[in-house]
């Protein structure tokens, strides 16, 4: 005999499958939350790397541009406090850590190790893909953070990418 809730009717147990419903909805719209959320962390990430790339770049083109064309550094440490100077000259205000990885970046060095630019050793898929400003124009497209290169060349004295 089934248990009965007044005389004469059967339970049916509609009680439970509302609530595993309700759990199942939830859990859906927890999913889009964490991938918006992921999504705008990732978004974050990028522009802050245009930020501190872009800054590392002008710290580089500033140290090679001073006294005349001094050289490039050897180090990011250089570009904190100036060491072919007996005063303190600053290109950068701090050494930032790669925002994609957390870590250090990768360096773009030429021959005899002076340091050219930096670029991220993140491997993810770019979200911004188009919509660079002029510097970092030849970032459109690109299929990782890898190729987002923050650089000034000696060359010409303008800077590449």
């Amino acid at each position: 005999m089934a248990p009965t809730t007044a005389p004469g009717r059967p339970q049916r147990g509609f009680g439970i499958l509302a609530a595993l419903l309700c759990v199942a909805l939830i859990g859906i719209y927890l999913m889009e939350v964490g991938t918006l959320w992921s999504l705008q962390v990732q978004r974050t990430k990028e522009a802050q790397l245009l930020r501190h790339g872009d800054a590392i770049r002008e710290a580089i083109r500033s140290y090679a541009m001073a006294d005349g064309g001094g050289g490039y550094p050897t180090r990011l440490e250089d570009l904190l406090v100036d060491p072919r100077v007996p005063y303190p000259r600053h290109h950068l205000r701090a050494l930032y850590p790669d925002p994609m990885t957390g870590g250090d970046w990768l360096l773009i060095t030429g021959p005899e190790g002076e340091i050219y630019g930096v670029n991220s050793s993140a491997t993810g898929v770019p979200l911004k893909q188009q919509g660079f400003p002029p510097q970092d124009a030849s970032f459109a497209m690109k299929s990782s953070y890898q190729e987002w290169k923050f650089t000034h060349y000696p060359s010409s004295g303008r800077m590449r990418r």
